[in-house]
Formats: C-alpha cells, structure tokens, sequence
C-alpha cells in the first residue's frame, strides 16, 4: 500500500494561482470557496525587497488533530494516509476546522465539511493531483513517500525540506523547499 505524500517547492513559485484555479474547477467549488491557497510573504525594504509565496493546502498529517475531534468519524483517513471527509456522515459541527492548524477546510452550503483529497480519483488511475497539472513552474511533486526508488522520495532524501508548522506535531504528510 503506498503511502502518498507532496513536496512543495516554494523556490519555484511565481504566486500564479493555477494551481488553486484547476482546483477550484476540478472540484466544482464556489467562487469564494478554495481547498488551498497562498501564503505572501514580504521582506525587507526597497531596493532590497523579497516576495515569496507559500502554497498551503491539508497536509494530510499522520497525526490528523481534524481526525480525533470527528465526533461521527466523517473525518477519516485511509490506509494510505490520505485525509478524507464523508459528506454523508458529516455533521457540520466544524470541530475539524477548529482543529486544522492549517485553515484548509471549508464548509459547503449544504452544511458539511470539505477540503483537498489529493484527487484521489485521480491518483488511483495513475494521473497526478488537479494542482500539479497546469503549474508552469512544477512546483509540486507527488508520489509514495514509502517507494525509496519514488521521484519524490529521492528528492527529499537529497534535500533539506521542511513541513510546514511542524512544532505543532501534526506530522504532515507536505514537505517544503524554502525559499
């Protein structure tokens, strides 16, 4: 069974947001509603001022704190580590959201919970996530954290990456290339 993870590579990133647009279109999502987003960060000051942008989505954390607050079990996660929501057990309480650390989760009109599935659907045929199809840049990579001879499993053996908040113990699943 494989274990999926994502490496992100801020270095990479021209803050587009293709990546949220082929998101938002893959999953039918409201004008307002995202499962990622970017994070701007600026530094310094003119003429020696730097702008980076930080992908964020879930993290799919091995230690799901969204997970152990799901009063019906809606929030979940599979044997291969991916983090899910049921919408047909989903209550909307928004516990979840209270506990994501990475405010990823939205709630639907319809009163449940949703957030990105690392399309599923999709890897289980062999294609890639939504996000990584229209990124001009390659900012992500994706694969089975557990296949040592995995693209992505190479690339962060040879590099120094990090998780994001990962003093939280969330253990995510989302590794980053820091700018």
């Amino acid at each position: 069974m494989p274990r999926y993870g994502m490496v992100i590579d801020e270095t990479k990133c021209v803050g587009c947001h293709a990546c949220r647009v082929a998101c938002h279109n893959q999953n039918g999502l409201e004008e307002k509603e995202a499962y990622n987003h970017l994070e701007e960060r600026e530094y310094g000051t003119f003429p020696n001022y730097t702008r980076e942008f930080v992908p964020v989505q879930c993290q799919h954390c091995d230690n799901a704190p969204c997970v152990k607050v799901c009063p019906t079990g809606a929030s979940h996660k599979r044997d291969d580590g991916v983090v899910l929501v049921d919408k047909n057990k989903c209550i909307g309480c928004k516990y979840c959201i209270a506990a994501c650390p990475y405010n990823v989760r939205i709630i639907k009109k319809e009163g449940y919970i949703e957030k990105c599935r690392f399309c599923i659907e999709f890897v289980e045929k062999g294609e890639k996530p939504a996000c990584m199809t229209t990124c001009m840049t390659g900012v992500r990579m994706f694969g089975d954290l557990d296949d040592p001879n995995s693209e992505i499993s190479r690339y962060i053996i040879k590099h120094k990456l990090k998780q994001y908040k990962a003093e939280l113990n969330t253990r995510p699943r989302i590794y980053y290339n820091k700018a």
